[in-house]
Parts: structure tokens; sequence; C-alpha cells
């Protein structure tokens, strides 16, 4: 769906980095990287760790979230926000979406709020998720949060390159946190980032991320650390990809306009995210299928594509209904596992080539032929 994209360009750096000798964690890349991303985001300061659920930890940890503390998340997201939470000894509390981004209903953050408060329990941080590449409604988020005194760690995991009102994702909140895993729009192979404008925030996060390691030459801990720095070649990969993101956020555009315009005149079916495209980063596109107006569902529609070797599959599962998060408090309506059951994503990455697109395509218009729903 969504496959790393990358070339001689990739290559050079990769090897330009070999040939420095700075083979092992951290060195000039790491430096370079961290510098490039923070101007790009327009943040003061950017530590590249090993993944983004590293930063997410770290960022959780930075924020003061403690053991017997509540993080209010997103229901609708990825395992890795909730693991997070819960390796800080933090109880999560999960929110759900908004019916036509799939992203945390602030309305329902609100209500969260009060329910944990009136629990006695404290609400460290709130982890609102950017989903599949558009921004969460922070304006709303942000001010919610102000005037309840609760710091925002920004799950950007999936939306680096798209902003809200014109303000790049990953630099909301106390923090955001971007990942660069090999499925996303760019990619370290593995990888991920914690942006701050908090210099102190910035300074703990990498202090934290290299063991603990206090400024002695025989090795001195004070306290328990983590093993969450990034490696200086999979920095340079880093720096060649975020040169070319803008033309990679391009193509993965093309690709959701093709998709819009076959399935328009396809009765019961919608492109995710809604028709505003103006602040998404593409990462992913996704349909919504009414099967009483298609009379298929997604579960025949994938059948039908994996036929032809070709990946789709259903939007993230919501932790509350994952069951190791099943006795988590949660605040639903409903959304999100409507948008489980009837949601599908499509291939949507960059590196697709021509031959590749042609054959979804007619792989997706042969389907719906002999299903006679196109009107």
């Amino acid at each position: 769906m969504s496959s790393p994209d990358v070339g001689d360009l990739e290559e050079q750096y990769v090897v330009a980095a070999m040939r420095s000798g700075w083979i092992a964690p951290l060195g000039p890349d790491v430096d370079a990287f961290e510098k490039e991303m923070a101007e790009r985001l327009g943040v003061a300061q950017a530590v590249a760790l090993s993944s983004g659920t590293a930063a997410l930890h770290l960022g959780l940890l930075g924020l003061g979230v403690k053991p017997g503390d509540t993080v209010v998340t997103s229901t609708m997201t990825f395992a890795a926000t909730a693991n997070a939470i819960v390796y800080t000894g933090a109880q999560p509390f999960f929110v759900d979406s908004e019916p036509d981004s799939g992203n945390m209903n602030p309305s329902l953050l609100r209500r969260a709020i009060a329910e944990v408060a009136a629990s006695g329990r404290r609400v460290g941080a709130i982890v609102p998720v950017d989903l599949l590449g558009k921004a969460v409604n922070y304006t709303e988020i942000l001010a919610i949060a102000e005037e309840h005194g609760i710091p925002v760690l920004s799950d950007a995991a999936e939306s680096l390159g798209a902003t809200h009102r014109g303000r790049a994702a990953g630099s909301f909140g106390k923090a955001s946190v971007i990942s660069f895993n090999g499925n996303k729009i760019m990619t370290t192979s593995g990888g991920g980032m914690l942006l701050t404008d908090d210099v102190e925030l910035a300074a703990r996060t990498r202090y934290l991320a290299t063991q603990a390691r206090q400024p002695a030459v025989h090795y001195e801990h004070t306290e328990v650390g983590y093993n969450y720095r990034m490696s200086n070649l999979l920095a340079a990969l880093g720096r060649a990809q975020l040169t070319r993101l803008d033309s990679m956020i391009t193509r993965r555009r093309a690709m959701r306009e093709r998709y819009r315009e076959l399935f328009a005149a396809v009765d019961g079916v919608t492109i995710f995210g809604g028709t505003n495209d103006d602040e998404d980063n593409f990462w992913l596109t996704s349909i919504l299928v009414d099967s009483a107006v298609t009379g298929w569902t997604t579960d025949e529609l994938s059948a039908a594509l994996l036929e032809q070797n070709i990946e789709s599959r259903p939007l993230w599962k919501p932790m509350h209904m994952q069951p190791v998060f099943a006795g988590a408090p949660r605040i639903v309506d409903g959304t999100s596992e409507h948008l489980f059951e009837s949601g599908l994503t499509m291939p949507s990455g960059s590196a697709l080539d021509g031959i590749e697109i042609a054959r979804v395509l007619d792989t997706l218009n042969a389907f719906l032929g002999q299903r006679a729903v196109v009107v």
C-alpha cells in the first residue's frame, strides 16, 4: 500500500555517510537531519530517535506523565500510541472520532477530561493522533487543553507534510512526534523524531535516549535511560528523503485523484477524509463503503484485489476494541467502529509506477463492472 520510495539519491547519501566513517549511532548526518527537519516544520528543536514509538515514550516522560496518570488519546490509531502510554505506567483513555476525518472529536475530549477529573485521577497529557495524513482540529483541542492546564503531545506519526490552518503538522502542542517507518510518506527504514520549541524538553529527551549517561568517562548513571537514538546511516537516508518530500506528496495526491475520479460514479462509495485536500499529505487513501447501497462489501473488494496480488487493508481497528485494552476507559459513540467496518485503504505510495497504477485501476474497474454498480 505504501512501500518505501528510494532511489539513487538515497544511495548517494548513505554511501557518503558510510565513507565518512560515521557508522555508529549519532554523527554529522543526525545533527544535520535534526536541523533540516526543525527548519522544515518551524520548530526550535528536533531529536532523531529509533522509532516514532520511542519518541512517544520519551515525549510522555518529558511532559511528566507518571504511573497512575491518565492520558487521553484517540481510539482510532495504531497500537504504538496506546502502548507508549502504558510504558510510562499511565492508563490510556480512548476518545472517539469525528466522522469526516476519523480524528479526535473535541466535544468528546471535553467529556473525557471531566470524567477523569470526577474519578480523582490526573490527566497527565492529551495525545491526539493525525489519522492517515490529516491533522486533527488543533485549534479546538489546544484551546481545551489550555483551559484545563494539560500538556499536548501531538502524534503526527502519519502526517508529515500536512498542515492545519497553514501551520505544519509536527509543530503543535508542547511537543510532536513523527515517524519514519518503512511505510510512511518518507522513511529512514525505521526511525522517528520528537519536535518541540522547549529546549529543556529536547535536552531531556536526548539524555534519556542515550541511556541517561552522565558526562563522565567511566559511564555514570543516576537514573534509568533507553537506547533510543537514531543511527547516522539512517539519518543520511532521511536527509535524502526530506529533499524529495514535496514531490512524493504530489505523487500521492495524484493517486488520490485517480481514486476520486474512479469512484465518483459509484453510489455508496466515498473517499475518506472529505473533499478538502488542501491540508492533507495524502499518506494513505481510503474509501468508505455503504454495502447496503453498493451491494458489495469491503471484504469482497479486498479479496478481488488480493487475487491480483494487490494489497489493501481496513482502517485501524479502534483501540477500545482491541483485546489488550478491553478494560481501558473510553468515551465512544460508534463513529470509529463504523469507520473500521466500512473503510478500506488502497495502494497509495509514491513508489507506484505506471504499470502498477494501471493494474490497480483495471482491477477496480473490473470488480465494479462485474457488479454493475456504475451509474
